[in-house]
């Protein structure tokens, strides 16, 4: 289910237009009805009470004109570019009262199971956009065709707080088995809410049939005419076993058990609908999904999960505090000083995304063989896993060079430097590109901690140089922060917004301060887990610790992740400007100093997502008499990112607690189900208890409609 959240508004009411239609061939009459909110194709197809109602009693007549035999079939399409993308959730977040959640549940069930239970065969054609309980609704069908250009086809519920609840958790695993259900259900969804396309949900069976959008509804009418002739037979798998089904439900209890440790409701609901689907009857299978959507629409998950939901999509594309942007220079070509991993990564995103011509430069020979075999590897591998076509990656591949030129940065657009994170060097870098580069030409810097300001400072024009701090891995992380110091003019911020929007980032416009915000929030929270672990709290404890946050992963995985030397350097490069809040770590600098990882080597069964209990002999036990325990630990922790979070605030480093909180979910995976980290301070009395004062003052995200 998708919707926004923004402030009550009336419903957007759907209607559903009948017409009847003639089949081919003289097949017989088809009832046709077109959900269809009236609107354009910029505002989405939702189903709120208002339109269930509606489509309710069309499907009454409809079934009523089955049984007197006036109609052989009953079809179900949406408006151009949309089936429907779910539920209103907008009006499910106001609801305050259980009765009414319970109302909303079963109102979908009975208006949907209609579509199961005609006296005549129901289609559904797919021709757009079928999100949450769109999707549902063609689920509830006999037969579903799909439009070859549909690109969003998912059940996000678990994603954003809910289940699959009109009829999904019981219908898709009696269609496809319990792999292919739980696979649209919980790791599609949990997995950045991952859409499924028209080609492979026929594959997966979730489709009957794929036509060309082009005459997409007259090749579904005339493959319907076919099915009730019986010229065409839809072949429907077979379902596990009963020991089989367990299994698989078992597999994935325990995946669920290491992502999130319990942390969340909605996918362990979904999970144990899933379950019983096997054997329920469809009433025991309904009620049963009532009981979960009741529950879960009046928690503070699902209300969390859409002031997320609503801060990275609506809020998103409007950055605060962006200049107009129509002072952003043209890019027309992209220089990057150094060809190393991250390099590499940028310059494929921008050769793709921008199709523009990437001169990149290395300080010799080897460097530039190495730097484009790098880019050759990244490209291929990418047109081999079919995320790009093989013309495109010749394309990409044919637009990057490399050479050891600085001369041939000259005619570059936008310049930005990517090389190791030391402050000298990239000093060097940029008084070496002032000379070289157009008057006009941008200047950037990828640093992920150090002052811009102090990288700029000797240039004759810093107004010119912007800070845009792309996330490893380039191509999936979506956050950029762009870095404004107090010399940068409107123009080099308001061309780094631009490319953040033409690569299909989210911008969220910083301060030079250090650590921006999510290397400084970051640090904060592994510095106070380091500090446990140095007064004597054991590492198993604190890697453990964080687990009811639902986080991605531990803080020694993500240390790993990371890098050791990469955290640690940001570690003391913090620790100097801001001081014994990032207190230094001797044991991980022994870890460091002796190559040795902090968390196991993979082995297919995730020992490398919790830490290595052999690193314990790095620390030294310091005499502490009360080390701290696990909940001491995630005391700590949260205590420490509220005082840095005020900090941040008074400094001005964003313009509000909504940046901190978008550059928090897409820069550092905190979770949906938590909302932002500063409705979630608030929520849980940090705010109030460590700065005397809530960090949202009117409170719209701690519980959104409440």
């Amino acid at each position: 289910m998708t919707a926004t959240t923004a402030g009550p508004r009336p419903e957007r009411v759907s209607h559903a237009l009948v017409r009847d239609v003639p089949l081919p061939g003289g097949a017989g009459t088809l009832a046709l009805v077109t959900v269809d909110n009236g609107l354009d194709h910029t505002k989405p197809t939702t189903l709120g009470p208002l339109g269930l109602t509606e489509l309710h009693g069309v499907l009454s007549t409809l079934r009523q004109r089955a049984a007197d035999g006036e109609i052989v079939a009953v079809g179900v399409t949406g408006k151009p570019y949309y089936l429907a993308a779910g539920a209103d959730l907008t009006a499910v977040s106001h609801l305050t009262d259980e009765s009414g959640a319970r109302r909303i549940a079963e109102l979908g069930h009975e208006t949907y199971r209609m579509l199961g239970e005609m006296a005549v065969p129901t289609f559904a054609y797919v021709n757009g956009v079928a999100l949450g309980g769109g999707f549902e609704l063609a689920l509830n069908c006999t037969y579903r065709t799909v439009a070859g250009d549909v690109t969003a086809l998912a059940l996000p519920e678990a994603f954003l707080g809910l289940v699959p609840g009109w009829g999904g958790c019981y219908l898709l695993p009696q269609l496809v088995g319990v792999r292919g259900a739980l696979e649209m259900i919980l790791t599609r969804p949990l997995a950045n809410n991952r859409m499924t396309k028209a080609a492979e949900a026929v594959r997966l069976g979730l489709m009957d049939a794929m036509f060309d959008p082009a005459d997409f509804l007259e090749q579904s009418l005339a493959w319907t005419a076919d099915v009730l002739a019986g010229r065409v037979v839809v072949e429907r798998r077979e379902i596990e076993g009963a020991d089989e089904w367990a299994a698989v439900v078992a597999g994935a209890r325990h995946q669920l058990d290491q992502r999130l440790h319990g942390a969340r409701q909605a996918p362990y609901r979904a999970l144990d609908l899933v379950a019983a689907a096997r054997d329920a009857d469809r009433d025991a299978a309904f009620a049963a999904e009532d009981d979960a959507l009741t529950d879960l629409i009046m928690s503070d998950e699902l209300r969390a999960g859409l002031y997320a939901f609503d801060l990275t999509t609506r809020k998103s594309r409007k950055p605060a505090g962006a200049p107009d942007a129509a002072l952003a220079r043209p890019v027309r070509t992209v220089g990057i000083v150094g060809a190393g991993l991250m390099a590499g990564q940028l310059a494929v995103l921008i050769a793709r995304r921008l199709k523009v011509p990437v001169v990149m430069r290395e300080v010799d020979d080897e460097r530039v063989a190495a730097g484009l075999a790098g880019i050759r590897s990244m490209v291929e591998s990418q047109a081999a896993k079919g995320r790009i076509r093989p013309d495109e990656a010749n394309r990409v591949l044919a637009s990057i060079s490399v050479s050891t030129d600085l001369g041939t940065l000259a005619g570059a657009d936008l310049v930005i430097e990517a090389v190791t994170e030391v402050m000298a060097l990239k000093q060097r870098v940029f008084a070496e590109l002032e000379d070289v580069i157009a008057p006009d030409a941008v200047l950037a810097t990828n640093t992920s901690a150090l002052s811009v300001t102090e990288m700029s400072a000797h240039l004759r024009h810093p107004e010119r140089v912007v800070g845009i701090h792309f996330f490893n891995p380039v191509a999936q992380m979506p956050l950029i922060e762009v870095v404004r110091t107090e010399a940068s003019d409107d123009a080099a911020v308001a061309t780094a917004f631009a490319l953040a929007k033409n690569l299909g980032k989210t911008a969220v416009g910083v301060a030079d301060r250090p650590g921006f915000v999510v290397n400084r929030l970051l640090l904060r929270m592994l510095a106070e887990v380091a500090a446990a672990v140095e007064g004597g709290t054991p590492v198993q404890v604190a890697d453990a610790a964080l687990r009811p946050l639902g986080l991605p992963m531990g803080s020694f995985a993500l240390i790993q992740l990371v890098g050791l030397p990469v955290a640690l350097h940001v570690l003391s490069s913090l620790h100097e400007d801001l001081g014994d809040r990032y207190p230094l770590s001797p044991g991980l600098e022994r870890l460091a100093a002796e190559k040795r990882r902090v968390v196991p080597e993979p082995d297919g069964q995730g020992a490398e997502l919790e830490v290595d209990p052999a690193i314990q002999d790095a620390f030294e036990a310091s005499g502490d008499e009360s080390p701290l325990d696990g909940p001491g630990v995630l005391d700590a922790v949260l205590a420490g990112l509220t005082e840095e979070i005020g900090l941040m605030l008074d400094e001005g480093v964003v313009a509000g607690p909504e940046q901190i909180d978008l550059c928090m979910i897409l820069g550092a995976g905190w979770p949906f189900h938590l909302g932002g980290i500063t409705p979630y301070l608030d929520r849980t009395g940090y705010s109030q208890k460590v700065l005397g004062r809530r960090l949202l003052e009117d409170g719209v995200a701690n519980v959104p409609g409440r």
